[in-house]
């Protein structure tokens, strides 16, 4: 049976426990904490100090001295138990008593915070999540100082106990989209949920999809638009990223900085980035279709350039692509795990040397290898990077399919990945949304972003309960100070 003072028992065996019993006359209190976890100056001074100044004194007035503002009396085994792991020191009153008083003295450790690393923005805000998820809520809590915001908190995780809090905006968020995230996530069953991003595939509709179906970020205004949105923003203590749902397709090639440029340059680099990811996944599977079967297809202009260049190669086209692909694959692994400036060194150096003596050993056509090099580039253009790693691993079934029967085989691809799309959801929410279910309305922040004048209203596909942003007559009613 489960028991306080058993607990104490078995927390005695770790190094970093601390307990001992303090006299108040006839009464003894048993102390005990972890001194990896708890602030020792809090501690000694607010803490026991209290109890030294204190030598004859109830339990009730014992709990209303001890000058912290977060503290509680349980009797609870998990709870107490629960608490330890936490940063807080538990008192009990006299050895027969279950009662305790736990009292937070957690330790506060962790990196201040940062510019954002991975979502580096010249415009805006320069400000990034850290591990602590209290100083998340609160770079959010600034964001939105409003009291519809709503934090629920939950654990997952059987052995890491991870701390999870769902933000949302009560009487905004649409309620099934709530319900159906929350319940997911109290439905996780695993032993170490260390960071969001495993929440993240434990979650989503199909796991089983290379398309990720929510969106993680590291900045907090981002979040902060999302949630005034209608969307749900879910954080764990110890991550550094954040992610919310439910998203469509669209929203992982839009970056939050251009809600901060001019609505005309925000729409035409929105633009470029959509054209990027066509590119990077069709350039080199339809080199491949029309080398290997529709060469009468090639214009008169590019024929010779096209011919002089792969006089020399001894491999068919999908050998020549999937040695390129494969060695700018390991460059970019390569710099990515290597530290930053030997990385960056690795990345162009290698690039170039490569590169060149592939052309001069014949290994490749100088024509390929710029293709391969603007798909490469292109594909860095998305802003999410699952999304990027998706577009990347995308361009080799097409490859392959371009092998088989050329430009027919492209279109199956293609067909069978608009048909994957089609039946993806996202907490529920149509994928292709606002193309597929077609919803005009919504069309206006999706391949462009239009000027604030015309966001009036949130996205219908969110299903949000105030839909209306804010009065358009009203807004445009602006007198000058003269008039």
């Amino acid at each position: 049976m489960n028991s306080i003072p058993r607990l104490w028992k078995e927390l005695s065996d770790s190094a970093d426990f601390v307990c001992y019993e303090h006299k108040l006359n006839e009464i003894s209190l048993f102390i005990g904490y972890f001194k990896s976890l708890t602030e020792s100056e809090l501690l000694q001074w607010h803490i026991l100090g209290c109890l030294k100044n204190n030598s004859d004194i109830s339990f009730e007035d014992l709990y209303r001295c001890i000058p912290v503002a977060e503290k509680e009396v349980s009797s609870n085994w998990d709870i107490i138990q629960n608490k330890f792991y936490r940063g807080y020191v538990v008192i009990q009153y006299g050895f027969q008593s279950h009662d305790c008083i736990l009292v937070n003295a957690a330790a506060l450790k962790g990196r201040n915070v940062s510019i954002p690393e991975t979502e580096f923005t010249v415009e805006g805000s320069k400000e990034a999540f850290v591990e602590s998820l209290d100083v998340n809520l609160n770079l959010i809590r600034k964001r939105l100082p409003i009291p519809e915001l709503r934090i629920k908190e939950l654990t997952t995780g059987s052995i890491s106990k991870s701390r999870v809090a769902i933000i949302y905006i009560e009487g905004l968020t649409n309620e099934q989209y709530l319900e159906t995230c929350m319940q997911r996530i109290e439905d996780v069953d695993f032993d170490q949920v260390t960071d969001t991003t495993l929440l993240q595939q434990m979650i989503e509709d199909n796991s089983n999809s290379i398309f990720p179906q929510t969106i993680g970020t590291e900045r907090p205004d981002y979040v902060a638009w999302a949630v005034s949105s209608g969307q749900i923003c879910v954080l764990k203590d110890g991550a550094p990223t954040a992610f919310f749902a439910p998203v469509n397709f669209w929203q992982f090639f839009i970056t939050y900085e251009d809600y901060y440029l001019p609505w005309i340059i925000a729409s035409i680099l929105r633009l470029i980035r959509m054209f990027s990811v066509m590119f990077s996944v069709f350039a080199s599977p339809l080199y491949v279709a029309v080398i290997t079967y529709h060469g009468q297809s090639i214009s008169s202009v590019f024929l010779p350039t096209i011919i002089s260049s792969r006089i020399n190669v001894p491999f068919p086209p999908i050998v020549e692509v999937l040695i390129m692909e494969l060695v700018i694959e390991l460059l970019r692994e390569a710099g990515a795990r290597l530290p930053t400036k030997i990385g960056q060194t690795i990345g162009i150096v290698g690039g170039i040397v490569l590169g060149t003596a592939a052309v001069e050993a014949a290994l490749t056509s100088n024509f390929l290898l710029i293709i391969v090099a603007l798909s490469a580039l292109a594909s860095f253009t998305t802003p999410i990077f699952r999304m990027s790693a998706t577009i990347r691993i995308l361009r080799f079934p097409f490859i392959f399919a371009a092998q088989l029967w050329g430009l027919l085989g492209i279109i199956i691809c293609l067909i069978a990945l608009i048909a994957h799309l089609l039946r993806l959801t996202s907490l529920g929410m149509p994928y292709l949304v606002p193309f597929y279910p077609f919803r005009t309305a919504d069309l206006f922040d999706t391949l462009i972003r239009p000027p604030y004048s015309k966001f009036e209203h949130r996205f219908s596909f969110l299903r949000t309960r105030r839909p209306v942003r804010f009065n358009k007559k009203k807004a445009n009613s602006k007198k000058d100070i003269d008039e």
